[in-house]
């Protein structure tokens, strides 16, 4: 009903040319067949395959088959056309390659100011030319609400029940509550169609569903690369030591998820990770998503670069679009610095890239949760790193001694080797220095090793190969001694 009214407004308004998107064609003419009717107007429909038809009495036709071809249907709209509602079911890509179409649009466009005639152009994507731009207006379906989820939910399992001897479609409170907040953003037939999907092998919802839901939603949705979605999120058993931050998340977990509300709390916004290469800053904002049980989306900022003005700014709002429309979800920025910290050379556009996402981070509602990574301090803007952008920065600092048995221990079962065969302590000291990244490898190493010698990894073999690894922390010492010293200046939270 809102939509019909706001439709309705815009019509009422005499705009000449409405542009009307959505993947959801057969919604968007039972819409307008609606709004014609209210106002008695005929509502014509015209697609290249069946030229223009009268669509609100059975589709008969409109004229002869001369209205098939697009330039015929818009002379005809210009020059002998009834007063009605016209709906130009995929005309776009005539329009891009066509300056006559153009203008003939044009032409019909400034002709019916008067609103004799409505000109709809219906497409899952469209832009108007920009002759034709000041003479239309957008018009956009809304999605289905909560309450609306749940009634097609409950409308495919009685489809399922049907077709299935009465069986009904098994599922609980809570997880039917995730499964809702999963599917916000999408299509009345999206919902429908994944549903279907979730119930169809097991006659049931459960919350091994979700992880397949929220794949099938991202694929819907994708966007060429610039933003990916991460299949593997890391539980936080992977991550050796990080109690602050696991602590610090765990807090927040019952917000985040809506499960707890207080006066003059709002959903966490975000963190920034910042610390040496191979501290495990990617793997934690992995965990982070398998703690939350929310889908991993990561942003991609050299692939947000486009070449032609003002793409790379679209590139991210319509990412950022992307990750509010898969909410609940953890949105990983890796090495942000990369993107936003530019030259003399780029003309610029690494400050309005981070000019449009500061201001996403300040007015954002939706329940994306940023988890930002970085190495290089110096390239990092004040702007970025001030409270109220994101809710905490903290430093990843190279393993402590106890910290590093963990990281041992991790990787050495992830590979099925025996724990009692090894000194975790010895390891942990011939390790000083040592990221959780450079341990893996020479974890690795010693299994290649392993293998040449056709023996077993041994804790002789294993200490042989940290001996021949020098570290990043020798080999960027400097470094190292300047990114501590900044973050004990600022007294930046330790993980």
């Amino acid at each position: 009903m809102q939509d019909a009214h706001d439709l309705g407004l815009i019509i009422d308004s005499r705009v000449p040319l409405i542009v009307l998107e959505s993947y959801e064609e057969a919604r968007a003419i039972d819409l307008l067949l609606r709004v014609a009717r209210q106002r008695d107007k005929p509502l014509f429909q015209w697609t290249v395959t069946d030229g223009l038809r009268r669509a609100d009495f059975g589709l008969q036709l409109a004229g002869n088959s001369q209205h098939v071809e697009p330039e015929a249907v818009l002379t005809f709209l210009k020059e002998r056309a009834e007063p009605g509602f016209y709906v130009l079911c995929d005309f776009h890509p005539w329009l891009q390659d066509e300056p006559k179409l153009t203008r003939l649009m044009k032409d019909i466009a400034l002709r019916n100011h008067g609103g004799q005639l409505s000109v709809i152009l219906l497409s899952h994507r469209l832009q108007l030319p920009p002759e034709l731009s000041r003479l239309g207006a957008q018009f956009s379906l809304s999605l289905p609400s909560d309450e609306q989820i749940v009634s097609l939910i409950r409308e495919e399992a009685k489809l399922w029940a049907q077709g299935n001897s009465g069986r009904k479609v098994k599922t609980d409170a809570t997880t039917l509550q995730m499964m809702v907040a999963n599917l916000k953003g999408l299509t009345q037939g999206e919902v429908r169609h994944l549903v279907r999907g979730a119930i169809v092998d097991d006659g049931a919802i459960t919350e091994s569903d979700l992880p397949e839901v929220n794949k099938a939603k991202f694929k819907l949705m994708d966007l060429e690369g610039v933003l990916s979605y991460e299949y593997d999120t890391e539980k936080f058993a992977s991550v050796g030591g990080m109690e602050n931050l696991k602590s610090w998340l765990e807090i927040r977990r019952g917000v985040f998820a809506g499960e707890s509300v207080a006066p003059g709390i709002s959903a966490p916004r975000g963190i920034l990770l910042l610390g040496v290469q191979g501290g495990g800053k990617s793997l934690a904002a992995k965990a982070v998503a398998g703690l939350w049980g929310v889908p991993l989306l990561r942003l991609d900022m050299g692939a947000l670069y486009n070449k032609f003005h003002g793409e790379t700014e679209r590139n991210l709002r319509e990412s950022l679009a992307l990750a509010e429309k898969m909410s609940p979800c953890v949105l990983w920025i890796d090495e942000i610095e990369k993107g936003i910290s530019g030259d003399s050379s780029d003309t610029g556009t690494s400050q309005r890239v981070l000019a449009t996402l500061l201001t996403w981070l300040a007015e954002k509602q939706s329940p994306v949760f940023v988890v930002a990574t970085a190495n290089d301090i110096s390239r990092l803007p004040p702007e970025l790193i001030r409270k109220g952008r994101l809710d905490e920065l903290f430093f990843v600092d190279l393993p402590d001694a106890e910290t590093r048995q963990a990281i041992f221990a991790i990787h050495l079962e992830k590979r099925q080797l025996a724990l009692e065969n090894f000194n975790l302590m010895e390891l942990a000291q011939a390790s000083e220095g040592f990221t959780g990244a450079e341990i893996e490898q020479a974890v690795v190493a010693a299994l290649y090793s392993a293998l040449a010698q056709q023996g077993d990894v041994s804790l002789s073999l294993l200490l042989a190969e940290l001996a021949k690894t020098s570290p990043l922390s020798l080999v960027m010492g400097e470094k190292l001694a300047q990114l501590r010293q900044w973050a004990e200046e600022r007294s930046l939270v330790r993980v």
